[in-house]
C-alpha cells in the first residue's frame, strides 16, 4: 500500500483555526439596519432590554413588584417562648435560691441560655425545656405552667 498525497497541492494555502462561515453576530442599532438585514433574508433576534440607556432608576416598577412578591411570601418568623413560662422560670429559681449561673450548670447549658429563656427572647427547645423542668421540679410545658412536676398527689 503505498502513500496517496492528499488533493491539496503545494500551493494551496490552509488555514487552521480559521473559518470563513463564523462571522461574529453584526448589532443593527437603527430601523434601517434591520430592515436591510430582513431583505437580505440574515437571521434576525430581538431583545429588549430592560431599562437600558435611560437614566430610569427610580422609576424601578418591576423591582417594586418583585419587592412586593418577596413580602408576601415570607417565611413566618420561629415561634418565641411565652413571657409567664420566663417569669415562672425565674420566680422558681429565686425561690429554690439558685442563681441563673448554678441553674445553667445543672442543666448544663450557657448563663445565657437562662437569661434568655427568663427573658422570653429563646427560641423554645423541648430538651432544654424538659431539663429546666426536672431541676426546678415544676411544669413549663402544657396547659398548667408552674404546677408542681410529677401531677397532683392521691
Amino acid at each position: 500500500m503505498a502513500y496517496q498525497p492528499s488533493n491539496t497541492g503545494w500551493d494551496d494555502v490552509v488555514k487552521i483555526g480559521k473559518s470563513a462561515n463564523h462571522s461574529r453576530p453584526v448589532v443593527a442599532r437603527t430601523q434601517a439596519e434591520i430592515n436591510a438585514a430582513q431583505r437580505s433574508g440574515a437571521v434576525l433576534g430581538t431583545e429588549k432590554k430592560y431599562s437600558a440607556g435611560s437614566n430610569a432608576a427610580h422609576k424601578d416598577t418591576e423591582g417594586q413588584r418583585l419587592a412586593k412578591i418577596d413580602r408576601d411570601n415570607e417565611v413566618a418568623p420561629p415561634k418565641r417562648l411565652d413571657l409567664d413560662v420566663g417569669k415562672t422560670i425565674a420566680k422558681v429559681r429565686l425561690e429554690k435560691g439558685l442563681k441563673q449561673a448554678e441553674l445553667a450548670q445543672k442543666i448544663n447549658e450557657k448563663p445565657g441560655v437562662i437569661n434568655e429563656y427568663e427573658t422570653a427572647k429563646a427560641i423554645p427547645s423541648q430538651q432544654v425545656l424538659g431539663k429546666i423542668e426536672r431541676v426546678l421540679g415544676v411544669k413549663l410545658r402544657g396547659k398548667d405552667i408552674g404546677a408542681p412536676l410529677g401531677g397532683p398527689k392521691k
